[in-house]
């Protein structure tokens, strides 16, 4: 026997599932705003972000000398001060030795060309020199061809060099005033605020920055053990550069994607130049392998530990903010993410149910039941 269909059930259901519909497809609407407004005010909100980035990371020897009795500006100047020498002292280390040997450099790349054309003239390729040659050839008609779109993007490049300056520039700047007077911050924020909003912004504010400070305490631990175990295996096989490799490996993994490339791109370049094709093809086995455990292993382990993301989550979240916004997306999208999850875990803790009280009965019966 089949049932009927309540024509009062199903008018309601469709009423429930429009008014759900029209009020997430506000949301999405709300969320698109959002993202519009942030995408104009990017050349603000960019170096805000990195500022931020850079503070997480000198805060805590900040709030050290603070509590030996420093002065916020003297503390504040001095984290900075040392912070600006370290960076300028990772810099040379890289770039000094590599610039001491860029003529080694240059025959090593040349000498390496012609390697790779031998090694492909011979089986199991046997390409021929007249396909090298027109191939060659048509490489060269080809940047011939877009000399224009080559001049572009030389010129987008330099001023990409420059917007990179002046991001840095105003990072370091908003270091030292977050450092100096961050801790005021959230005070003010509670005089600012009226009613309800006096407590719950400072509250996740102070959650998204301790959220914040994991994010980059993870990032800094993941490039470390980048660079250990990447040092260790050209440390082995004696390729030159070991320490700026090593370092240039660290820095690189705050900018996901992008810089594990360059760095890995730079290491296996040296090695043809110093130690031959078969050492660089060992030296690329070994990146690959450290970045396939790291990026599918270590980084979804520490991070989700850290931040209390599922490593899926995290995955997904990299995946997605790489698609949306490149290496700039790729490297928020995790401590974008772990803020979210912040914002909603405080929203279910508010708007949860307070836990019932047992009844005085039910008290009294549990009372007896356990003597």
């Amino acid at each position: 026997m089949s049932a009927t269909l309540s024509s009062t059930k199903t008018a309601a259901a469709l009423r429930r599932s429009a008014r759900v519909s029209v009020e997430l497809l506000a949301v999405l609407v709300m969320v698109a705003v959002a993202l519009w407004l942030l995408g104009r005010m990017w050349p603000v909100v960019w170096p805000l972000v990195v500022g931020l980035f850079l503070t997480t990371m000198t805060w805590p020897l900040t709030s050290f000398l603070r509590r030996r009795g420093w002065a916020p500006a003297l503390a504040a100047s001095a984290v900075t001060v040392l912070f600006l020498l370290v960076s300028l002292g990772i810099v040379a280390l890289i770039a000094v030795p590599v610039a001491s040997q860029s003529g080694e450099l240059t025959d090593g790349v040349v000498d390496g060309i012609q390697k790779l054309r031998e090694w492909a003239s011979g089986p199991p390729l046997n390409i021929g020199d007249d396909q090298i040659a027109g191939a060659f050839d048509a490489a060269v008609a080809r940047i011939q061809g877009s000399i224009g779109s080559t001049v572009g993007a030389v010129v987008t490049g330099v001023g990409t060099v420059f917007n990179g300056v002046v991001t840095a520039v105003l990072a370091l700047f908003l270091m030292f005033f977050f450092l100096k007077d961050g801790p005021r911050f959230l005070p003010w924020l509670t005089r600012q605020l009226p009613g309800r909003l006096a407590t719950d912004v400072p509250i996740v504010a102070a959650r998204g920055w301790d959220t914040l400070g994991a994010f980059v305490r993870s990032q800094a631990l993941i490039g470390l053990l980048d660079a250990v175990f990447i040092g260790l295996g050209l440390w082995v096989l004696d390729v030159p550069l070991v320490l700026p490799l090593a370092v240039l490996t660290f820095v690189s993994a705050f900018v996901p994607i992008v810089g594990a490339l360059f760095a890995g791109l730079v290491a296996v370049l040296i090695a043809l130049v110093s130690n031959g094709l078969m050492d660089a093809l060992i030296v690329l086995a070994i990146i690959v392998v450290v970045q396939q455990v790291e990026g599918n292993v270590l980084q979804p382990m520490i991070q989700s530990r850290g931040l209390g993301l599922h490593a899926a989550v995290v995955l997904l979240a990299v995946t997605l903010g790489g698609s949306l916004a490149g290496v700039v997306g790729s490297l928020l999208a995790v401590p974008a993410a772990a803020l979210v999850a912040v914002v909603w875990n405080y929203l279910r803790e508010q708007l949860a149910d307070p836990p019932e009280e047992p009844d005085s009965d039910d008290a009294e019966d549990a009372t007896v039941v356990m003597t």
